[in-house]
């Protein structure tokens, strides 16, 4: 007889990482049920592939009511905690909204589980938690030390979790992964904007000289990592999830422009982004020797698959650009 498989309440299931970790729990028979907020990040389409294989609710994390209403009807196992303020440059012009989700919102979220019993609280951070490094790797007892409203603010949820750990024995795990990237991403971050810009032959916006270094990770093998370190993990402990690809921001718009056949005069660098962090770089070895993780996915097969599933759903692209460039018009005019 098949083993029972927990019941799983992801939040920010219809987010870009949050979609992909749901996708691939359903297909594994996992019950999930998603709680997401819907902000101009999240989209069920996303989620369109597994209709009717989850349950969906509607709230706002830093609403403890609904919340608690979720609990009382999903009564879930495991909680696996995507939901999040992710943009860094948002979060610089105003702070707020990350600091009100990814704190109150997370410290909501853990007194829910922590009332409801949960077995596993499996919390999604960052590596930007760690600020930046010139040289070396980051491991998870590396001090954190973050450098934009976003990152502290995820930095400042690690270590409520991390006191809930060792005050209460909360069983939660924390999870921090590289610079994500694939199908479905908002095109306010780096990859779709190179893409999208590609495709409409227009000037690419690059930081500074674009020497700023990232490691970057497939979003499924996030994902696989995240369902991983859910199933096999053990509790009050960190597990980074990397990918040794390290790239500078300028080879990955070249490397996006070969693949699209498209000239490197579109690229455009513009003045730097305030407390930009110069390179991320995880040591991952702990997932990988303790539970046997490895990123599948190559780089450039990656970035492949990412154009095609653009081109593929370019209705959608244009659609979340539309509102991106409505939004940041009434930005400047204030």
């Amino acid at each position: 007889m098949a083993k029972k498989l927990p019941k799983l309440l992801v939040t920010g299931g219809a987010g870009f990482i949050g979609s992909e970790f749901v996708r691939q729990a359903v297909a594994q028979g996992y019950p999930v049920s998603v709680l997401d907020k819907i902000t101009y990040a999240g989209d069920l389409a996303r989620l369109a592939e597994g209709k009717g294989q989850f349950a969906f609710y509607k709230a706002d994390l830093c609403d403890e009511k609904k919340v608690a209403a979720v609990f009382k009807k999903v009564k879930p196992q495991i909680v696996v905690h995507f939901a999040a303020e992710t943009h860094v440059d948002r979060s610089i012009l105003d702070a707020y909204a990350a600091t009100n989700t990814n704190v109150l919102g997370t410290q909501i979220l853990i007194e829910a589980s922590r009332r409801s019993q949960v077995e596993r609280f499996i919390h999604i951070s960052t590596d930007e938690v760690y600020g930046d490094i010139a040289q070396g790797q980051f491991h998870e007892t590396t001090p954190l030390n973050p450098s934009s409203p976003y990152s502290a603010a995820k930095a400042a949820a690690d270590l409520m979790i991390k006191a809930y750990v060792r005050t209460y024995r909360f069983p939660a795990v924390i999870i921090r992964p590289s610079n994500n990237y694939g199908p479905w991403q908002y095109p306010e971050k780096f990859m779709p904007v190179i893409i999208y810009k590609a495709m409409k032959n227009e000037k690419i916006p690059v930081y500074a000289q674009g020497l700023n270094v990232r490691e970057w990770l497939y979003v499924a093998d996030c994902a696989r990592g995240v369902l991983t370190v859910m199933e096999r993990g053990r509790l009050g402990e960190v597990y980074n999830i990397g990918s040794g690809n390290e790239q500078t921001n300028i080879n990955v718009v070249n490397k996006v422009l070969e693949i699209m056949q498209k000239p490197k005069s579109l690229i455009e660098f513009v003045q730097d982004r305030p407390g930009h962090d110069l390179r991320y770089s995880l040591n991952y070895s702990k997932l990988q020797e303790e539970l046997g993780w490895k990123p599948a996915v190559d780089f450039e097969a990656g970035v492949r698959q990412t154009i095609a599933a653009y081109k593929e759903h370019q209705d959608w692209l244009e659609e979340k650009v539309k509102y991106l460039r409505s939004y940041w018009k009434k930005v400047y005019k204030k």
